[in-house]
């Protein structure tokens, strides 16, 4: 279990381990928003591998934290320690 909210410098590392070594999944709605902007997952990995990790809000029940790159975002929730969701996902335009 995460004890959230995390700060930005500890859900960077998280997601960096996840994506590393971890389970990333997509909810429905991030694969219909990344394929609309003509997105795929490695795409929306190189953006958790590499973002700015902005400060965490809650949304929907769950701490929500917004990674940012020039070219894209993309929303995640951690489910543990070694899974995390996309929550959403889009091109910069």
């Amino acid at each position: 279990m995460v004890n959230e909210p995390l700060d930005r410098a500890a859900a960077s590392r998280l997601i960096r381990s996840i994506v590393a070594s971890g389970t990333v999944r997509f909810s429905g709605h991030a694969l219909e928003e990344m394929e609309k902007d003509g997105l795929i997952a490695p795409d929306i990995l190189s953006v958790l591998r590499s973002g700015v990790v902005e400060p965490p809000e809650m949304g929907r029940g769950t701490w929500r934290y917004r990674v940012r790159t020039a070219k894209a975002y993309a929303v995640v929730a951690f489910r543990s320690e070694q899974t995390l969701v996309v929550a959403t996902a889009w091109r910069v335009k």
